[in-house]
């Protein structure tokens, strides 16, 4: 957790950085990225170097003998005149060099482009002396720093850029509770923040007591978590378990590193529109049945040259429209059996064009559509007002009946302040969701007595479950509004006679108050 004294240095040098004349979010991040990566480089340097000096091992440097001024030691404690040129002209071409050379390595895309943007020189000796006093061997603090330099986008919303909350996230991914073997994918990754969920959702649930820690942070009780019980998945988990691509290059370099801050060795980390025909071409066991989960919440909107999408995505459902695409896509990617949670506008759910209904009807009827999860409009505010949903899906199999939930509060207020609230029902469909795909006996709800039961039959509730032929007689319609039923109390009016006379009484008295105010007056 960052806290205290390190956080108001964080934030102090994002105001540096915005005053130096960076003002973009997305640029502050990446520029910090980089700096960090410099440090951690020479850090694993320093590592291999003691290892083989133990080990008797050789091992590849990261550092020609004629590159050791390159190293963070070497050139960090210079001055503003000569760190900024030495960073600019010998640091950063160094970064690009190793990236020509990584080949797969996840840092090959991330730096092959890498440019300083820092101008001022005190801004840069600022930077580098903050970066070089954090704790960047302890994969927590690195991954809390991650996040709360994230935090800074939430607001930010620059260049239509914006994060999926964090508790959402959490959420979905405890939806779909995933496993140590599954290969996991974002699409269209942005920050991956659904992936770093997914990693730390595995430590939670395979941390030993023993690999469980709790210390005290600002008087708040922080548990840390080894995830020791990974260690016979551990390559799988570090190498192949997690894979991300987009289109936008920062975005990809901040995933990269927000993936290796929070513990992830060997990210598959990609720029590439995965709705392009060369995505199959490029990367084809991830663009066909290569993936056990995938977690989206994939662009709303704009249309595309459809002249560029794969054509088989086509003829799933043949349409310009993102969103549509995208679920396709997602269904193109999965294995079959696998399973995802996207975050979608609600137009898909209920869109009247053909290929809405085309597509609504080939998840239904082609594959095992599971839930259907509506979320209030404000859960994007301050920067996108747009009401979206939550669709769970496997690919293949049947769909019997689907359950639906209809989210009214996430315990952040909906407008654009999102200040904490008391009301919260993601807790309640976590619950719910796991009651009704276990089939366990249900929960009792909030005011029913003793020993009485929750019915998912009941559409009157929040949580219900509706069968296959009554969304199939809908048309396919998937909006929550389409199968939940309102309760209607009747409201007790008063006898309009007995409201007449009060007005009248109200009247008279009144007029007589006004006489005697005209009294007054003389």
């Amino acid at each position: 957790m960052i806290t205290g004294e390190l956080k108001n240095r964080i934030n102090s040098l994002w105001t540096e950085f915005w005053t130096g004349g960076i003002t973009n979010p997305l640029t502050v991040i990446e520029q910090i990225t980089f700096l960090m990566y410099a440090r951690m480089l020479d850090m694993a340097e320093r590592r291999d170097e003691r290892m083989s000096q133990v080990s008797g091992k050789s091992f590849k440097p990261r550092f020609a003998a004629n590159e050791q001024d390159c190293r963070w030691e070497g050139w960090r404690h210079l001055g503003g005149a000569e760190m900024l040129p030495h960073v600019r002209d010998r640091v950063f071409p160094h970064f690009r060099r190793l990236a020509a050379e990584a080949g797969d390595n996840p840092f090959a895309e991330f730096m092959k482009d890498a440019q300083l943007m820092v101008q001022k020189e005190q801004l840069l000796v600022k930077a580098v002396n903050m970066i070089n006093d954090l704790p960047l061997e302890r994969g927590d603090t690195k991954g809390d720093l991650y996040e709360h330099l994230l935090s800074k986008l939430t607001t930010a919303g620059i260049n239509g850029q914006f994060r999926t909350p964090r508790h959402i996230i959490r959420m979905m991914v405890e939806l779909m509770a995933p496993q140590p073997t599954d290969r996991i994918c974002d699409p269209a990754c942005g920050t991956a923040g659904f992936l770093v969920e997914s990693y730390d959702y595995l430590l939670r649930k395979y941390s030993s007591a023993a690999g469980t820690h709790t210390e005290i942070v600002d008087g708040e009780p922080v548990t840390l978590y080894s995830g020791d019980l990974l260690q016979e998945h551990r390559k799988h988990v570090d190498t192949d378990m997690f894979h991300a691509f987009d289109f936008d290059a920062t975005m990809l370099r901040i995933a990269t590193m927000n993936l290796v801050m929070h513990g992830v060795a060997e990210p598959d980390v990609h720029y590439q529109d995965t709705l392009s025909q060369k995505f199959e071409e490029r990367y084809p066991r991830s663009a066909k049945n290569g993936f056990d989960l995938i977690l989206a919440n994939p662009p709303f909107k704009g249309s595309l040259d459809e002249q560029d999408v794969a054509p088989d995505i086509l003829r799933t459902v043949k349409t310009k429209k993102t969103e549509l695409l995208f679920v396709a896509l997602i269904l193109r990617m999965l294995k079959v059996g696998g399973r995802s949670a996207t975050i979608v506008p609600d137009g898909v759910l209920f869109g009247s064009s053909k290929a809405h209904a085309q597509m609504r009807k080939h998840l239904v009827e082609d594959n095992q559509l599971e839930a259907v999860i509506s979320l209030p409009s404000g859960v994007f505010k301050p920067y996108a007002g747009v009401s979206t949903a939550i669709i769970i899906f496997s690919k293949g199999g049947k769909t019997d009946e689907v359950f639906f939930y209809d989210v009214q509060a996430d315990g952040l207020s909906l407008d654009d302040k999102r200040q904490p609230i008391k009301d919260n029902d993601l807790p309640d469909v976590l619950a719910q969701w796991q009651q009704w795909r276990d089939r366990l006996p249900p929960l009792p709800r909030a005011g029913e007595g003793p020993g009485e039961r929750a019915d998912f039959t009941d559409r009157t509730q929040k949580a219900f479950s509706v069968r296959l032929a009554d969304i199939a007689a809908q048309n396919y319609d998937l909006s929550i509004n389409r199968y939940k039923q309102q309760v209607h109390v009747a409201e007790k009016h008063d006898n309009p006679r007995d409201i007449l006379k009060r007005l009248k009484e109200l009247e008279n008295e009144i007029q007589k108050e006004l006489a005697e105010l005209e009294g007054m007056l003389g």
